[in-house]
């Protein structure tokens, strides 16, 4: 269940809600029951999610509703999957990695043909 995260820097409550498909009142709950999800919040009280707030919202709903772990064995599994991942995740795409590389030698390749004809 890959849920598609929109690009947006922030997402209000009711958003978040409809991406995870549970109640709003589901999310506060979570603030309270999990350290790690702590939304910023503006003068007003507004919650305010980021990209990695949602997906750690996926991330717990999925534990709870689809793989029928309790609370406490959610943040268990949490806790066990940050010990594990020692290694740091760079997150990018190798492949478009290359085809910009190339896209960039190509263009200083065309600039100094350019400089070299003057």
């Amino acid at each position: 269940m890959n849920q598609k995260i929109p690009d947006k820097l922030f997402f209000k409550i009711g958003e978040v809600s409809k991406l995870a498909g549970v109640e709003q009142h589901v999310l506060r709950y979570w603030e309270d029951e999990f350290d790690a999800l702590q939304p910023k919040k503006n003068k007003s009280g507004q919650r305010f999610y980021e990209k990695k707030d949602v997906e750690l919202i996926l991330k717990i709903q999925r534990l709870l509703y689809l793989e029928r772990y309790t609370i406490a064995g959610a943040k268990k599994k949490m806790r066990e999957g940050k010990k594990k991942s020692a290694q740091l995740s760079l997150g990018f795409d190798r492949e478009l990695f290359l085809d910009q590389k190339r896209e960039i030698v190509s263009d200083l390749e065309f600039i100094l043909d350019n400089l070299a004809e003057d």
